[in-house]
């Protein structure tokens, strides 16, 4: 099982990036698989000009294609994800996330911006056929905290919201069937309605 944490921030050192070490973490001491894929690092002329044939675009694409599940932390800004996030999701092929499972996570300046992961991000990972969007994780600024040595802080709930995410996306989303998450077909003739 590979597991790829998107960090969809500009910034090097930022909230949502505190958050996806802190995921890295507890994956590792569950032995999974975990690889990482920084937006900011890609080629800025080639997300812009939606370059996809790009080295560096194209490297990123193929590490979605192998991943069996994603981690896609975004930093909130005027109630949406990240710029960089959206124009890295605009080059993805329209089925990019089929049976894969995502786990959404955004810090922002307060509790009003939390419904940017369920009205401005789950559209769009849905849109790109996630097969399982598990509930998105929301960090405010006090509950990811800046130290005076300069580091990253996780508060005790959000610590205990991302083991509890964890468990759900490996325990339970990773081991869903890929055909768990769609109705089966039924046949045109047994279909029966009331009026």
């Amino acid at each position: 099982m590979s597991i790829l944490l998107i960090a969809g921030s500009p910034s090097e050192r930022s909230r949502s990036a505190a958050l996806l070490d802190a995921v890295s973490l507890r994956l590792s001491v569950r032995g999974t698989a975990v690889h990482r894929l920084h937006i900011r690092d890609l080629s800025p002329q080639a997300l812009l000009l939606a370059d996809a044939g790009h080295r560096s675009i194209a490297h990123a694409v193929d590490q979605v294609a192998e991943a069996d599940a994603l981690v896609v932390a975004t930093p909130v800004y005027k109630a949406a994800y990240s710029g960089v996030l959206k124009v890295f999701l605009d080059l993805l092929p329209q089925s990019a996330l089929r049976g894969k499972a995502v786990l959404p996570l955004a810090t922002g300046g307060s509790p009003h911006h939390m419904l940017a992961l369920d009205y401005a991000l789950r559209p769009v990972l849905q849109s790109l056929g996630a097969r399982h969007i598990l509930p998105g994780v929301y960090a405010t600024d006090a509950q990811v905290a800046l130290t005076p040595e300069g580091a990253y802080a996780i508060g005790p709930e959000i610590s205990q919201r991302l083991d509890e995410a964890l468990d759900l996306l490996v325990n339970d989303a990773l081991r869903l069937p890929a055909h768990a998450a769609r109705f089966p077909p039924i046949p045109f003739d047994q279909v029966r309605c009331s009026v």
